[in-house]
């Protein structure tokens, strides 16, 4: 017997991409986002701005989705959107779009978690992706997270270690404004240390306990080292970028690499996924490639189009939770912190 088509709207909005995405069960029809330029000029998100823009671009992007999947809304089965965490202003403009949507067709509504969300990407149908088995070592590094999961289930995740400080993504962006890059940093960190010597600078690594990890004190200790370098030399950055690019990488990519790896050996499981806009980093990707050939490890390492947020990620939750007709209410809340 034919199975009925589920088509499950997802909608991210927790920060500062507007993104919308059509799924077939498990099947990505669409993936849509919108980047909001304006947070370049001021290094970082700011967040009135972004709830602004998701105002703009939400049913522009919400129409492209539903256009390039070749369906209408009539044909949605449910609607799934970020209740969080993330920015309360933006996430409160996606849930309250995707609560007006779900009203007006009579669909049921999904409220997903914007971190289980990063991790489940690794089960979206794909000649490109083969799912992890349970139980496995997740691994959330972003912008706003960096946190060690226990994941038993699609929904049962245990967070075992996370950052006491500053998350890696945002260490890489304040890295990066230090020596005049431009907001986000980390792909531009990225691209300059392909040619530079990762070896040429050292940083310390923190000393912090169980699984846990610190970004603060090699933040700090980085701005220290280039003030000094520059009262020397006014140039030292500009004639040494590559080499400082590759060296900062090092450190903040060793630091989350040692508890990844301590992770692995305390609990016994050697299957390793990871998600969120780090994920992209070239030096963690090729550390857990080698682990592969080095001591058997299963690395499982998303797609390049489902590390930064977006709204597969959302969409592939909500066919998971759809399943299991787990489906939320229209007072659900939006919420900037929320727990597994």
């Amino acid at each position: 017997m034919k199975q009925k088509p589920c088509y499950i709207l997802g909608i991210e909005s927790s920060c500062d991409d507007t993104a919308a995405s059509i799924l077939n069960h498990n099947k990505v029809l669409s993936n849509c986002i919108t980047n909001q330029k304006i947070h370049t000029e001021y290094g970082g998100v700011v967040p009135e701005l972004a709830s602004r823009a998701h105002q703009s671009n939400i049913v522009p992007v919400v129409d492209f989705a539903l256009k390039k999947a070749k369906i209408q809304c009539k044909d949605l089965s449910a609607i799934a959107f970020t209740q969080g965490p993330g920015l309360l202003g933006s996430l409160l403009v996606g849930g309250s779009f995707a609560k007006s949507m779900s009203l007006g067709l009579n669909i049921p509504l999904i409220a997903v978690h914007h971190m289980q969300a990063h991790l489940l990407v690794h089960f979206i149908k794909s000649k490109e992706i083969i799912p992890p088995s349970f139980p496995f070592i997740g691994v959330n590094i972003s912008g706003g997270h960096t946190q060690i999961i226990l994941v038993n289930d699609y929904f049962k995740m245990k967070v075992i270690g996370s950052t006491i400080d500053d998350a890696i993504g945002e260490a890489f962006d304040k890295c990066g404004k230090l020596i005049g890059l431009k907001y986000p940093a980390g792909p531009e960190i990225d691209r300059l240390s392909q040619n530079g010597n990762s070896y040429r600078f050292e940083f310390p690594i923190p000393k912090v306990n169980n699984l846990n990890v610190s970004y603060s004190g090699v933040k700090t200790a980085f701005m220290n080292f280039i003030i000094k370098e520059k009262q020397n030399n006014l140039k030292f950055v500009q004639e040494n970028i590559n080499d400082i690019c590759a060296s900062i990488q090092k450190i903040l990519i060793k630091i989350i690499f040692q508890k990844i790896n301590l992770a692995v050996k305390e609990t016994g499981i050697k299957t390793v996924a990871i998600g969120g806009g780090v994920s992209a980093n070239s030096e963690l990707r090729k550390l857990l490639k080698n682990q592969t050939e080095i001591n058997k490890w299963n690395v499982h390492i998303p797609p390049i189009e489902y590390t930064t947020d977006n709204g597969a990620m959302i969409g592939i939750a909500g066919y998971y939770k759809w399943r299991e007709n787990n489906f939320t209410s229209l007072s659900t809340p939006s919420q900037a912190r929320i727990d597994f």
